[in-house]
């Protein structure tokens, strides 16, 4: 099980905020049954590599299909393999 951190900032678009675009990404996100968390600066998914960066390539251009003229994105994935991970377990063993 991997997890994806995702934020991406729409350069181009007219306007300061962004939030529509990040409501873009969680209807993708929700359409496609995955696993997620929206933060204040970011979103985390949660599934397998591939699978994931498929969805971070969909979110990345969701922006220009929205009329942005550039669009930079960060992606951070942490994939462990030697034993079962999860969003909530890595949560509840630093706030436990």
């Amino acid at each position: 099980m991997s997890i994806l951190e995702i934020n991406f900032v729409p350069v181009g678009t007219g306007s300061a905020s962004y939030s529509s675009f990040v409501q873009d990404a969680v209807e993708l996100l929700n359409t496609r049954g995955l696993k997620y968390a929206v933060t204040p600066t970011s979103t985390v998914i949660e599934g397998n590599t591939g699978e994931l960066m498929k969805v971070a390539e969909e979110i990345h251009n969701i922006p220009f299909k929205d009329g942005a003229m550039r669009v930079v994105t960060n992606i951070m994935i942490d994939e462990r393999r030697d034993k079962p991970d999860n969003m909530e377990k890595r949560v509840s063993e630093v706030i436990s």
